[in-house]
């Protein structure tokens, strides 16, 4: 059977908050099975567990954000992009600060801590949760509808559409698709980076966003181009970014999906209304475990080994 997943030692990194701008810890420790993927407030007088559940998502702006109690863990998505895209399913996460650090403002960075840690599988069947139905949300209309489906599908693949109307993402491709049994998530996902607008920065900055934001963790544009210097690390790098926010939110679902995700123009708050909506038509999805051996399983097997 295919097993469930957790890291081998405790790890650890520091970074800043793209939105806070403060300097946070993280730690990363194996946890048990059927344990999930837990954040620890460890700042705070007493410290306060939020499960990474997408009923516990308390904000969308610019950031998937869980709470529980009034206490918040922000900027959650590179992280769990990384921890479904490595298959693990049990963690730990100490956190000194409400932010996950940006890094290079990819999952790149996670990716790297995870495997420096060593992964362990362990002595519980992982569960996957299979789309029976289709599911949609939608927002808006006309040319400004925006739309996620989760339908099924035997692996898991992601195709996104978006329409920014600026010189510089228009240059590039404007819809990815994205299928694990042929597709690395490491190689073609992870690395691509958050974006922003330069003339956006100050609004943003009144808000109370972006204040740790930089050239070193985001890319950023101008009115007609890309203002870093080492130009985009894909032809489709903006496109894919959104393709690694979709794979993070989805996450917060709680086991890796067997499903197809079309999307055109969604971001976090769309994404996690499509898992909710999923989470709560029961006749649409069921639980299942594979063996190794099952053609279902292979996207995730390949992606996933241990050597």
């Amino acid at each position: 059977m295919l097993r469930q997943r957790t890291i081998s030692k405790t790890v650890s990194t520091k970074g800043i908050g793209l939105h806070s701008g403060r300097l946070v810890e993280i730690t990363l420790r194996p946890a048990a099975p059927n344990t999930g993927i837990v954040f620890h407030r460890i700042d705070l007088p007493q410290v306060v567990d939020i499960p990474a559940q997408a009923h516990l998502v308390g904000g969308t702006t610019m950031a998937s954000v869980l709470q529980k109690d009034g206490v918040r863990v922000s900027t959650v998505e590179h992280l769990m992009s990384a921890l479904a895209g490595l298959g693990i399913d049990n963690l730990h996460i100490d956190i000194s600060a409400e932010e996950v650090p940006i890094m290079d403002g990819s999952a790149g960075t996670f990716v790297y801590l995870l495997r420096s840690a060593g992964l362990a599988e362990q002595d519980a069947p992982k569960q996957f949760l299979r789309v029976l139905k289709p599911i949609e949300v939608r927002e808006g209309e006309g040319a400004n509808l925006k739309w996620a489906r989760l339908e099924p599908y035997d692996g898991f693949a992601l195709q996104f559409s978006i329409d920014f109307q600026h010189p510089a993402i228009n240059a590039t491709a404007n819809f990815a698709e994205i299928d694990f049994a042929k597709d690395s998530y490491v190689k073609e996902i992870a690395r691509a980076r958050t974006f922003g607008f330069a003339s956006d920065v100050e609004a943003m900055r009144a808000a109370g966003l972006a204040r740790g934001g930089s050239l070193d963790n985001a890319i950023v544009m101008d009115e007609f181009r890309v203002l870093n210097s080492d130009g985009l690390r894909y032809d489709d790098e903006f496109v894919k970014h959104k393709i690694l926010d979709a794979i993070g939110d989805l996450y917060l679902i709680g086991h890796p999906l067997v499903a197809r995700y079309v999307a055109c123009k969604s971001g976090h708050g769309l994404n996690n209304q499509l898992a909710r909506a999923l989470l709560a038509a029961k006749d649409s999805w069921e639980l299942v475990n594979y063996a190794e051996h099952e053609t279902a399983s292979q996207p995730y097997v390949r992606e996933w080994k241990l050597s």
